[in-house]
């Protein structure tokens, strides 16, 4: 495994073995912390939602794309 995937396999875990209460905590300082994680967060929400909509796929990096020129989420 390369040392940036496992970086966030050990992440992901410990994400994982927090506590409820944790997690939501852990959770709200991720997206009031800063605003750009935030939609970059809520772009992934959109796009993993996307995926489960019959209709024109979109990658990823075509979606931040435009949204980068647009100033848009859609």
């Amino acid at each position: 495994m390369k040392t940036n995937l496992a970086t966030v396999e050990v992440f992901f875990a410990a994400f994982k073995a927090l506590k409820s209460g944790e997690r939501e905590a852990f959770l709200e300082k991720v997206v009031s912390g800063d605003p750009e994680l935030r939609e970059d967060l809520m772009g992934s929400l959109m796009i993993e939602k996307a995926r489960k909509v019959r209709g024109k796929s979109i990658s990823a990096k075509t979606y931040f794309a435009r949204r980068e020129k647009t100033g848009k989420t859609v």
